[in-house]
């Protein structure tokens, strides 16, 4: 890479001039102003004191070696402002770029090896399964999900995964609200009064009627059906058509859930079930665990977890005064298992789904685990944390990135999402609305952590002229150039040998250039969890590519042969770096709109 040319260029006319430079500490930027160069070096300013002169003379001499050493592909190097050096390099480079991406194409090129050997669990949305998901869990969808792509592209080897909550209050009052609707009876007040409650409650009569006939009593029906089928109560006491109803709305929501995400081209490794967690003895162990290591007291009736010790602002109770536990206990016990593939593996076995490639045996040990949380989950954080380095896993194994929730407005009003009134916008209504690339690209626009704002009514008016559009045309336009190029027997994609020093031109170079920093921007929006970053590639990739388009000919008569194979050649690596970038965010790369 010019990059690692460039730092060793540098560190050698240091120690040409007797400094020892430490390689960490060289780093190069890429400049903000195209007449400051291609790249840009600190290193005089860094080593100024070491050579006992000041930064602008080190850097002079810093740029006279660097001429002696004739660096391929340097056109110049030059002293900029307090002592920084700015290198200039000739479009050689950048042809190097482009055969680097023809040859790799899509399955290699930005494909980087940073997370080799490494594990990481990622979990996001993980909505209560008491209803559909709304339309702002699709941007919890979209952005878990390529930044799932995103680990992956950099050698992690990835399993996504959704926690499904079927076990506490929330499901026993989703179980009494499908049952009212069922009978007839008041639904509670604190329960679920949306329209898909009546919608799936008629689903389960018009089920338990069939072949019982239309005019049989639902109450029998449902009692009978729940004796049949035997459900461990949620929580004790429940009554048993209730238990029933809420396992078998669950379920519904579940598929609902599913299938609304995998319209989004979302999919997860894994489902697991907190009921399957609780009565698979995790809890218990970990329990046991924390106990044995001294981290546990009580206090008042209740049971405490010393969590203030490792940062959390106070302790937390495990088990409250009437012996029930907190939330907080198989939360432990499930992050706690997700360290270990093998055991996580076999909870899932007793969960909802296990539909990925872990087994049994698997004795690898997860190297970080992942939760993509809500705004409402910052006191959450450390207590995990907490809890995670008293079992003994250490502090930068466990991380959690909490966004900030969607704004949906129609008709010019903000609509609160919640499914307990029925105040809400399903994702699937979204995306009816819309299509899947354009709320996904929509979700994609901005920062994970800042708050975003989606007008349905504006989001479907401007659909046309969404920015996906933009980008996908970019990608049809090309299919379009090489079946036109076949049409008149001239090769989609030139000879290997073709000559790329044609390709000297503003709009060629900006292109090149753009094609350049793809693995660079999947580098940085790994690591900085950022998948928008991509998004803005992209649109900067499409961007110089109908520049290209429309003022450097392709295919025309009086284009001569060598221009033509050199573009086609470009032509074709933004085809490349364009189908990258698109899966990465998870949207379609069209040939043809």
């Amino acid at each position: 890479m010019i990059e690692q040319a460039l730092t060793g260029a540098i560190a050698g006319a240091l120690a040409g001039l007797g400094i020892d430079a430490d390689g960490s500490r060289l780093r190069l930027e890429r400049p903000s102003r195209a007449d400051h160069g291609d790249w840009s070096s600190n290193a005089a300013m860094v080593y100024a004191k070491a050579a006992k002169m000041a930064p602008r003379e080190l850097a002079e001499r810093v740029v006279a070696q660097l001429e002696l050493a004739g660096l391929p592909h340097l056109e110049r190097a030059e002293v900029a402002g307090p002592g920084f050096v700015n290198f200039h390099l000739a479009p050689t480079w950048l042809h190097e770029v482009l055969r680097s991406v023809l040859r790799e194409e899509t399955e290699q090129y930005a494909r980087l090896h940073i997370g080799q050997g490494q594990t990481v669990n990622l979990e996001f949305v993980s909505a209560n399964p008491t209803g559909p998901l709304h339309a702002g869990g699709g941007r919890w969808g979209a952005y878990g999900d390529s930044l799932a792509r995103l680990f992956q592209r950099c050698g992690y080897e990835t399993v996504t995964e959704f926690y499904v909550n079927d076990l506490g209050a929330q499901v026993q009052l989703f179980g009494q609200s499908l049952v009212a609707r069922m009978t007839g009876e008041p639904v509670p007040d604190d329960g679920y009064h949306g329209d898909y409650v009546v919608e799936w409650a008629n689903e389960l009569a018009a089920k338990l009627r069939a072949g019982a006939g239309a005019e049989a009593d639902v109450s029998n029906l449902l009692r009978n059906a729940a004796l049949e089928e035997g459900h461990a109560p949620i929580p004790v006491g429940t009554p048993i058509e209730v238990q029933f109803a809420a396992k078998w709305g669950m379920r519904r929501a579940l598929r609902d859930v599913g299938e609304s995400l995998s319209a989004m081209n979302v999919s997860f490794d894994c489902w697991q079930s907190e009921a399957a967690l609780v009565d698979s003895g995790a809890m218990d162990e970990a329990m046991g665990r924390l106990r044995d290591a001294g981290w546990v007291y009580e206090e008042e009736g209740a049971v405490w977890l010393r969590t203030s010790e490792h940062g959390d602002d106070k302790d937390r109770v495990l088990y409250r005064s009437d012996g029930e536990p907190t939330y907080f206990l198989p939360d432990i016990a499930y992050h706690d298992a997700k360290f270990d593939l093998g055991r996580f593996r076999r909870l899932q076995r007793r969960g909802v789904t296990a539909d990925n490639d872990l087994h049994d045996s698997d004795d690898r040990k997860v190297d970080r685990v992942i939760d993509v949380l809500g705004a409402d989950h910052h006191g959450y954080v450390p207590r995990i944390a907490a809890a995670m380095q008293m079992l003994g896993h250490s502090a930068e194994s466990y991380e959690a990135i909490v966004g900030q929730n969607v704004t949906l407005m129609r008709d010019g009003q903000v609509i609160e999402l919640s499914k307990r009134t029925g105040t809400m916008v399903e994702v699937r209504e979204l995306i009816d609305a819309v299509g899947p690339d354009v709320a996904r690209f929509a979700f994609l626009l901005q920062s994970i952590d800042s708050r975003q704002t989606i007008d349905i009514d504006l989001l479907s008016a401007q659909a046309s002229e969404n920015p996906v559009f933009y980008v996908q045309y970019a990608h049809a336009r090309i299919a379009s150039v090489a079946r036109r190029a076949e049409s008149h027997g001239v090769a989609p994609v030139p000879p290997a040998g073709t000559d790329l020093s044609t390709l000297d031109g503003e709009r060629e170079l900006a292109l090149l250039r753009a094609l350049e920093v793809l693995p660079s921007v999947v580098e940085i929006a790994q690591r900085e969890r950022a998948p928008h970053k991509v998004t803005t590639w992209v649109r900067d990739l499409a961007g110089a590519f109908h520049g290209f388009y429309h003022d450097c000919p392709i295919l025309l008569r009086d284009v001569p042969p060598e221009v033509r194979d050199a573009r086609l050649c470009l032509t074709e690596g933004t085809r490349i770096g364009l189908a990258i970038g698109l899966y990465l965010l998870g949207v379609d790369a069209p040939s043809a709109m």
